[in-house]
């Protein structure tokens, strides 16, 4: 407007009005007063002088700077000049709205398009690693597009997550597999109670490897089932294996599971396996696997949904939390992370685990009539197994027969290994 009133060539501007107390005003001033009182035009800036793009990436605590510059887009032409360009509005609103998520009151009916987008915002500004703030927004999330959020959660060895984020590990709803192995839970722990809770009900596969299980655990865990038909009345495949202290009559609390397609039972205590797998195939339709099924083998334990990443956000948090605060050497840090890849990697393998299964065998159950359960690796070896599974009967029938002969049979140390060697 000053540079329009200097202007030589003017056309006449018409009335002015000024808002003021909020009233509006019309102001009669001469032409000739308004010049004289006003001062000579200075150039207008987008930003303040002795802005740099270096500035406002380097104070990010500094929020009046951050607000100010947050709101564009920096990029570089061909010939290596700056150029800016301005955020859409959508942009605008939904940083504004993830900065502030928790204050959400229901994202419930609201898209669920729109609302992944500004579940993605809020991941980035690690909305829901912050203690409170950050279960209060997932809540929110969980409660309104349910298995959306997460439908798969692996917490394989990640019993630091769990003691730190338990409560948010319980937000989660409609999930259909969850991987607790290698936790070292126990009987008691809060989780554990959490599997019959009716959020939970939609869990199909459940693994329980080396969790320090008994018993009372099982008991515990199957009793909504068995009493009120509620809980994990939907669960297909339950691995319990490596659980020392599960005996026969853990093993009895598992037949009231109907749908159970698979169960690995490896490694518990067992004292009549021979019974135990009568009962199975009696009761549920169990039969016993003379092959490995490949759902017990861990390999696709991953986390689906859009919180994939904040899981993996909460890990590094627990771990930098317990870590020591020293700088390392360039020589202890290379140390540093060899020994951590190791152990990440000893972890995943779970070796206690895997020792108790090698000791006790493979006890793996399956249902014929189940595709699902048994999948490509039986039925690409379909005949192989079972005509090696036929051979197997023969010999024990064959050995059960000539066990009388072989008790007058003395061996030595040699033949021993001799026949070993074959």
């Amino acid at each position: 407007m000053s540079y329009y009133l200097n202007s030589e060539n003017h056309l006449d501007p018409g009335p002015i009005y000024v808002r003021e107390n909020g009233q509006l005003h019309m102001v009669n001033l001469a032409l000739d007063g308004v010049r004289s009182g006003l001062q000579k035009p200075r150039p207008f800036r987008l930003f303040p002088k002795g802005f740099s793009v270096e500035l406002c990436m380097n104070r990010e605590d500094d929020t009046a700077q951050k607000e100010k510059t947050d709101h564009f887009i920096f990029t570089y032409t061909r010939e290596g000049n700056l150029r800016y360009s301005a955020k859409s509005l959508f942009s605008l609103v939904l940083g504004f709205i993830s900065d502030n998520v928790d204050h959400i009151d229901s994202l419930i009916g609201f898209p669920e398009q729109i609302a992944e987008k500004l579940f993605s915002a809020a991941e980035a500004r690690q909305k829901f690693t912050e203690p409170g703030a950050g279960l209060r927004a997932l809540q929110k999330f969980t409660e309104a597009y349910g298995s959306l959020v997460l439908c798969s959660l692996c917490l394989r060895n990640r019993y630091l997550v769990i003691s730190e984020k338990l409560e948010e590990i319980k937000s989660f709803r409609e999930l259909t597999r969850l991987d607790l192995s290698c936790c070292k839970l126990g009987d008691e722990h809060e989780l554990l109670e959490h599997l019959t809770n009716e959020a939970l009900s939609s869990v199909t596969q459940l693994h329980l490897k080396d969790n320090c299980l008994s018993d009372v655990g099982v008991r515990k865990m199957t009793a909504p089932v068995r009493v009120m038909k509620r809980g994990l009345e939907n669960l297909t495949l339950l691995d319990l294996s490596c659980n020392p202290d599960i005996t026969d009559a853990g093993i009895g609390y598992l037949l009231s599971f109907k749908k159970l397609n698979c169960l690995d039972i490896s490694g518990t205590g067992l004292k009549d396996i021979n019974a135990v797998k009568q009962k199975l195939q009696t009761h549920i339709g169990l039969i016993h696997s003379k092959v490995p099924l490949k759902e017990f083998d861990h390999s696709n334990c991953k986390t689906e949904g859009w919180a994939d990443q904040i899981v993996l956000q909460w890990e590094r948090v627990t771990v930098e939390a317990k870590k020591p605060r020293k700088v390392p050497e360039p020589r202890e840090a290379t140390q540093y992370f060899y020994r951590k890849r190791a152990l990440m990697e000893a972890s995943r393998k779970c070796p206690l685990a895997d020792s108790h299964m090698n000791s006790s065998g493979k006890l793996q159950f399956y249902k014929e009539k189940a595709p699902d359960c048994h999948g490509p690796l039986l039925s690409q070896e379909s005949k192989k197994s079972k005509k090696r599974a036929f051979e197997e009967s023969e010999k024990e029938q064959n050995n059960s027969s000539q066990s009388s002969k072989q008790k007058y049979v003395c061996l030595t140390v040699e033949d021993w290994d001799l026949l070993n060697s074959y």
